[in-house]
């Protein structure tokens, strides 16, 4: 009997105005949205490349250890294209230096705004199903239990040896089928358009992750026609249910997400922790500038000048932005030091002067590495308090909304969410880590190529190169599974409360 169910609820379904108006919209607006996205990739991808082949001109360009400064740059993620989360809103290029430590915040685009809050801010693949499918699934389910009441063949089908329980499963399997189609006819095509596209690359490990965008996606679908079912359930006319169905569709996919945003602290708010933080960070630098001048005095070298009088005798001396130079902003609590140089030839009166400068950046280096790490603890607990909490708060507060939900496990899938480009930044300062490492190995700070290319410029094909590939896709299964596991336990809760509603329910 419960085949029988399935069949008729399936043809009743199939061959409703409704059905071919959703397959006919969600093709039109994920193909068209896909072929967007993927010119929107080609030209970040056109952009890394670009970025890439800069830093390599310009390393060339750089003759000492000193004057080089390391450019690393975030390839964009392919399957942004399914849900674009951070990964256009935060940088994608950083600086690397022994006297830095780099942190989100680093790439010069953030100023006093938290782009982590910014979480619907793009049209992408799961966008449109956040907002049309879920409506789509409510269409399908407001009828569902009240339409059949004001037509009178609910009372009809409960006259036949059938329990309440199979009505509710046919209609729920059948419905789901339907709406299925759409979802997946899609989808498909999004993945035949991004297999043949040229720039676009997907790997084994990103087909499954698009899988489990496919779960999460189902899921989330099957929660919103449950919740219509619901709808359906309680009241009596579909006039009534089609109006709570709306009001319950704006609410959680549009108002409350929209709501929490608003009502996150801005960062302004944070601007005494700010100030105290900075100060800290200066108090770091200040002692490090004393104890550097500290060495100078004590220098066999007479006087105080770190440039041991080779800036006046030698005319291609080519400074950096300044010798001491203190960067200080605000937003990102940058107060860190330079000491650039780069002469391409020492002349002979330079000479006498080089074991001086040689054992000052010998000195110099590593208290600069030291300080740069003390500062690195300080801005790391600021920023974690100022902009990561907030954001932790919010997508706390947004998993009160099925669409919350649905985001964080797609984001988590694809790889851009927040954790996902904080992996970028571990790696860029695990390479750091690496560049120093390799330093030490070769005495580089107290080289005299640290400062000079008299006895030849700097291999820089020899130093460490860097690489960052996605975490594994088994790392984002992982960090999706708790928003699938609630959207599940979400699915149990309504069904079973449609079921007992429906039990006591007069047909």
């Amino acid at each position: 009997m419960l085949t029988v169910l399935i069949r008729r609820e399936l043809l009743d379904n199939l061959m409703t105005f409704r059905f071919a108006v959703a397959v006919l919209i969600m093709l039109l607006l994920v193909v068209a949205n896909t072929a967007v996205l993927i010119k929107d990739y080609e030209r970040r991808l056109a952009a890394y490349n670009t970025a890439l082949k800069t830093e390599d001109r310009r390393s060339q360009d750089s003759k000492t250890y000193s004057s080089g400064r390391y450019n690393v740059a975030r390839p964009p993620n392919p399957l942004s294209i399914f849900n674009v989360g951070l990964d256009k809103q935060l940088g994608n290029e950083i600086s690397i230096s022994h006297s830095f430590v780099p942190t989100l915040w680093d790439t010069g685009t953030y100023k006093l705004t938290n782009p982590l809050l910014n979480l619907f801010t793009s049209i992408d693949i799961v966008f449109i199903f956040e907002v049309v499918l879920s409506l789509i699934a409510l269409i399908f389910a407001y009828d569902a239990i009240a339409g059949e009441r004001e037509r009178g063949t609910l009372r009809l089908v409960a006259t036949h040896p059938v329990s309440r329980g199979q009505i509710l499963l046919a209609k729920y399997i059948s419905a789901m089928t339907c709406l299925l189609v759409p979802l997946l006819m899609s989808l498909l095509l999004a993945i035949i358009l991004l297999t043949t596209s040229t720039v676009v690359s997907l790997s084994t490990g990103d087909f499954l992750r698009i899988g489990g965008i496919i779960l999460s996606s189902i899921v989330y679908l099957s929660v919103f026609y449950l919740i219509g079912m619901l709808i359906s359930t309680v009241t009596r006319r579909t006039g009534t249910a089609l109006m709570l169905a709306m009001f319950v569709w704006g609410f959680w996919v549009l108002v409350y997400p929209n709501a929490v945003l608003a009502a996150i602290a801005p960062p302004e708010t944070s601007q005494p922790r700010m100030v105290s933080a900075y100060e800290e960070i200066k108090q770091i630098w200040e002692a490090f500038d004393r104890e550097r001048k500290q060495f100078l005095a004590n220098d066999a070298f007479p006087g105080e000048d770190p440039d041991f009088g080779m800036v006046d005798t030698d005319p291609n001396w080519i400074w950096g932005s300044g010798y001491e130079y203190f960067h200080k902003d605000s937003s990102t609590l940058r107060y860190s030091y330079h000491a650039v140089s780069n002469i391409d030839k020492l002349s002979e009166a330079s000479k006498p002067q080089v074991p001086h400068a040689q054992n000052y950046y010998r000195h110099l280096g590593p208290q600069m590495v030291n300080a740069a790490e003390r500062t690195w603890l300080v801005r790391k607990q600021a920023l974690e308090t100022i902009f990561v909490q907030p954001a932790i708060v919010d997508r706390i507060l947004l998993r009160g909304s099925p669409v919350g939900m649905y985001d964080a496990a797609t984001q988590a899938w694809v790889g851009t969410d927040l954790r996902g480009l904080r992996d970028f930044f571990q790696a860029a300062r695990r390479y750091r880590r690496t560049l120093i490492d390799y330093y030490y190995d070769k005495n580089a700070f107290g080289a005299q190529q640290w400062f000079s290319a008299d006895n030849g410029a700097v291999d820089w094909d020899s130093l460490p190169q860097f690489s960052f590939q996605r975490s594994d896709v088994k790392i984002n299964a992982a960090r999706a599974f708790p928003d699938i596991c609630l959207l599940l336990i979400i699915n149990l809760v309504l069904f079973i409360g449609i079921f007992f509603i429906f039990q006591r329910s007069e047909v």
